[in-house]
């Protein structure tokens, strides 16, 4: 099948039933393939998982050999919300497609990403018709807490990892967006990792991986 988002996609080993998936999403100026590195670990802990690395559906506006989940061009929070509502219609057909081609269903399904790719996943994550199986998110934040409260359909439980030094996405906004989740129900675990830019660590691929294993009970 082809899917409404070039992907790239690593599958289990030969002849392994796919059981759950993980969606990764990249962050800004990023592609699937990069975000596809995760997986190098990943996979051999992770049985019968397939996991799906989509482009963004924009090219860069900063990056043209890379994609954009939404334009950041233009420092205007009604602008960034209004993109990166475009971008969640595309991710939810595009996951639909993952859900049909795979016989899956949102229960066996975690998403992920790294800066606008964790924006876009915890949006996601908050908006469907049921609770995906959860989210994993590295350095990012919510997009406008206002907007998502009002369109919150679901409680995906999620894991935001950040780092304490990280200059593009600040450190703070992990803590915002644990309050604005404790405050409305959802469950939440966060992890700060010490000297940490914007980027994704050892030690924060490793917590991750052990939070994914834990939810889909591997």
């Amino acid at each position: 099948m082809t899917f409404c988002l070039t992907t790239t996609i690593i599958k289990p080993e030969k002849d392994t039933t796919i059981k759950k998936a993980v969606v990764l999403l990249h962050g800004y100026g990023g592609d699937g393939k990069d975000i596809s590195m995760l997986t190098l670990n990943w996979k051999r802990f992770l049985p019968n998982v397939i996991f799906l690395c989509p482009n963004g559906h924009e090219k860069c506006s900063i990056n043209p050999t890379g994609y954009q989940w939404f334009d950041l061009t233009r420092d205007d929070p009604e602008y960034i919300l209004e993109q990166s509502k475009k971008a969640e219609i595309k991710l939810k057909k595009f996951i639909e497609e993952i859900k049909n081609e795979y016989g899956l269903k949102n229960s066996q399904i975690c998403l992920s990403g790294f800066s606008q790719g964790c924006m876009m996943s915890i949006n996601l994550g908050l908006t469907s018709n049921e609770n995906y199986n959860c989210i994993v998110g590295f350095s990012g934040k919510v997009i406008n807490q206002e907007d998502l409260i009002r369109r919150k359909t679901s409680s995906t439980k999620m894991f935001l990892i950040h780092g304490n030094k990280d200059e593009i996405v600040s450190p703070t906004f992990l803590l915002e967006a644990k309050d604005f989740l404790i405050r409305n129900a959802i469950e939440v675990e966060t992890k700060m990792v010490e000297n940490c830019e914007h980027h994704i660590p050892v030690e924060a691929s490793s917590a991750a991986l052990n939070y994914i294993k834990n939810n889909f009970q591997i």
